[in-house]
């Protein structure tokens, strides 16, 4: 049933207006999928990459950077719900500093950096079906915000869920809505060139683009990073950090055997036999960020080459149709990372970047970091770290990982962290006025209420 499966999938996103050359995209993981491919990455096909340069040895041309600030793009993830973490609407909307949320402080953040350096500098969401309407309508409140005839986003492609039995286009009367998916950030490429948007930058003199996620309030513009990538003359680069024990689930760069090609390995990528080679940080030193650097002309060239179709490794993942209803049919979402577009261009690089370019908001522990005194603003709206390490969190899933569940918990706001070495809440606790956590802490199972005031803690030994 596979071929009329794909025919049917094909009609159905034409009929729904996706663009061609995203079709003919579904259609190339479309037949992977078929011939069994799963996009795993053996241990014995890569060796670890060791000896990226550091961002900290970086020496540059304030010059170089203006100009290449000048023709540089911002471009913004932005097509995820938050779901996870139970919210049904963008997730860049949650409020996470100062009752500002990721959208905010990402505006304000290249509104900062055009002040203090007078580039252009577009910043342009990538936005889903899901989280297009309610960001263009916060967006509205910054009038400074578009540059020349640039539009604010871009809208990635859709395509439809299969079915596991027999690959073809997945039915859900309950929520038709639930009948498609993303294809994975990987469709950044595809989107950028469908959208006509590639096009409209090099035709407005932009050279350059950097991407990243919009939970991440790391990626504040940065000239030296942009001068770094431009000087190196490489059509493309990742931003990499030394990996620590909590980074491990992170996906990693490995230099692919066969042809010496920097490749993106992803944990679901990776035999489950074999994912204590993947989770060992000395092994493989650094982990992914997701913040990448492209040449657009470069990129453009590619696109052109291969009539639209990237070929990144297919991500093949298995989910229900309604990720709610555990019952319901079981379907493959093809997807593909924009990290494995390293291993497309000649030349690709990387670079060590500090940690205070990967501040992402997974869960609520992320949250609770962020939002206490661990961090401040400053005048780029950048989030500073006060505090060295940064405290470990953990909060109980049942009372927490559910933004419903984590706010009424905090109702004076999160507790104070900046002394402490870790937190770790077992149970169900609601946290007065006023609070602070010293060394390491333990709230039980039991539960019950952290009173105004409360220091909770005890120091650690030296």
């Amino acid at each position: 049933m596979s071929n009329e499966g794909l025919q049917a999938a094909q009609q159905k996103m034409a009929d729904a207006g996706v663009a061609q050359t995203a079709i003919d995209v579904f259609t190339h993981y479309y037949g992977q999928l078929e011939e069994g491919v799963t996009g795993t990455i053996e241990e014995d096909t890569i060796e670890p990459y060791l000896d990226p340069p550091l961002l900290e040895d970086v020496q540059i041309d304030p010059a170089h950077a203006k100009q290449v600030f000048d023709q540089l793009a911002i471009i913004d993830l932005n097509g995820g719900l938050g779901t996870s973490m139970g919210l049904d609407q963008a997730k860049s909307l949650l409020p996470v500093r100062d009752g500002k949320s990721f959208l905010d402080l990402l505006v304000e953040q290249v509104l900062a950096a055009r002040r203090g350096t007078g580039s252009r500098l577009p910043l342009i969401f990538m936005n889903s079906f899901r989280t297009r309407e309610e960001t263009l309508e916060v967006l509205e409140k910054y009038p400074d915000l578009p540059v020349g005839d640039l539009p604010l986003d871009f809208l990635q492609n859709k395509e439809p869920k299969l079915r596991t039995d027999d690959l073809a286009p997945v039915t859900w009367e309950q929520d038709p809505a639930l009948e498609w998916c993303p294809p994975g950030h990987g469709d950044l490429y595809t989107a950028l060139q469908t959208s006509g948007l590639l096009q409209q930058l090099l035709d407005a003199g932009f050279k350059y683009a950097s991407v990243s996620n919009s939970d991440n309030l790391g990626t504040v513009p940065n000239p030296v990073l942009a001068s770094w990538f431009a000087s190196t003359g490489a059509p493309y680069a990742a931003e990499l950090c030394r990996r620590t024990p909590a980074d491990r689930k992170g996906g990693h760069l490995a230099v692919r055997t066969s042809d010496g090609r920097l490749i993106l390995r992803d944990t679901a990528q990776t035999p489950a036999e074999e994912m204590d080679y993947f989770t060992d940080e000395h092994r493989h030193p650094f982990f992914h960020t997701n913040n990448l650097w492209f040449d657009l002309e470069k990129l453009d060239a590619v696109l052109t080459e291969r009539d639209g179709v990237m070929g990144l490794p297919l991500i093949r993942n298995e989910k229900t149709v309604d990720p709610a209803e555990k019952s319901s049919p079981a379907v493959y979402q093809l997807e593909s990372a924009m990290g494995a577009a390293i291993e497309v261009f000649d030349g690709a690089t990387a670079i060590v970047v500090g940690r205070d370019r990967f501040l992402p908001v997974k869960s609520t522990s992320d949250l609770l970091l962020i939002r206490s005194d661990v961090y401040t603003l400053d005048e780029r709206a950048a989030l500073v770290q006060q505090v060295d390490p940064v405290p470990t969190v953990s909060l109980a899933a049942d009372s927490y990982k559910l933004i419903g569940d984590f706010e009424p918990r905090f109702p004076h706001g999160v507790p104070s962290l900046k002394d402490a070495v870790s937190l770790d809440v077992q149970g169900d606790w609601t946290f007065g006025v006023d609070v602070s956590v010293v060394g390491d802490a333990v709230l039980g199972e039991e539960g019950g209420e952290v009173p105004e005031g409360a220091r909770v803690g005890t120091v650690s030994p030296a």
